[in-house]
């Protein structure tokens, strides 16, 4: 494990300690190292709270939705940082993931690409596995329900069209959108996608319903089916 130059918190002035910081400036004063370093609560002989979290948040490149990737058991590989701080990590980044995903279910109405985009990317998009989403939606294009139907590895997955219909008639939706992450980050469909496209669009057609998009999440944007002209 790598080694931390060693610094005091009770070093510093009253001011820029977190929380402390916190408490005289407001939270948006405090940089995302700072934000952490809360949470982990305290440092090592060799390093600071804030000096530990400045270490992982470098080992995601300063990116916070990497960060969101990383497990207890992941967090636990860095020298300091134990069970519990791990956890309390994990849980906070769990926490945004949620907020973020209650502003998204307050427009239940889908017009737009982005909105499904939206939408699903606080579910998949930071996943390091695949898996399978379907929007069943109302003749006004509002959701009725949102389902994960099939979940997989790095390389794919397996849909059940029976099972997606199936949903669609209890949920008695007008159409749906079907969605799935890439975790690799790439964004152009393989064959293996346009092919289950296609399939669930005809079988979908035959039930009266219809299929409006197909959406692949990248890393942080998105490849829609329907915008490209593939449906």
């Amino acid at each position: 494990m790598a080694e931390y130059e060693k610094l005091s918190i009770k070093q510093w002035a009253v001011e820029d300690r977190p929380r402390e910081k916190l408490l005289s400036k407001g939270l948006r004063s405090l940089s995302d190292a700072e934000l952490i370093a809360i949470l982990i609560g305290s440092g090592t002989r060799e390093a600071s709270a804030v000096d530990l979290a400045k270490h992982i948040l470098s080992s995601t490149g300063n990116n916070l939705n990497d960060l969101s990737r990383l497990s207890v058991h992941d967090l636990k590989k860095f020298k300091g940082i134990g069970e519990a701080r791990a956890i309390a990590i994990v849980a906070a980044m769990e926490l945004g993931r949620r907020r973020k995903l209650e502003e998204v279910r307050r427009k239940k109405q889908i017009t737009t690409s982005r909105d499904v985009f939206d939408f699903f990317h606080p579910f998949i998009g930071d996943l390091s596995h695949e898996e399978f989403w379907v929007l069943y939606l109302s003749r006004s294009n509002r959701i009725l329900a949102s389902k994960q139907t099939s979940r997989g590895g790095i390389a794919g997955t397996v849909i059940d069209i029976r099972l997606i219909l199936k949903d669609a008639l209890e949920n008695t939706a007008s159409s749906l959108i079907i969605c799935h992450n890439h975790p690799s980050g790439t964004l152009q469909p393989s064959e293996a996608d346009k092919e289950i496209t296609q399939k669930i669009a005809r079988a979908a057609e035959i039930m009266d319903l219809r299929l409006l998009d197909h959406i692949i999440i990248g890393e942080g944007s998105y490849f829609s089916f329907a915008d490209e002209n593939l449906l």
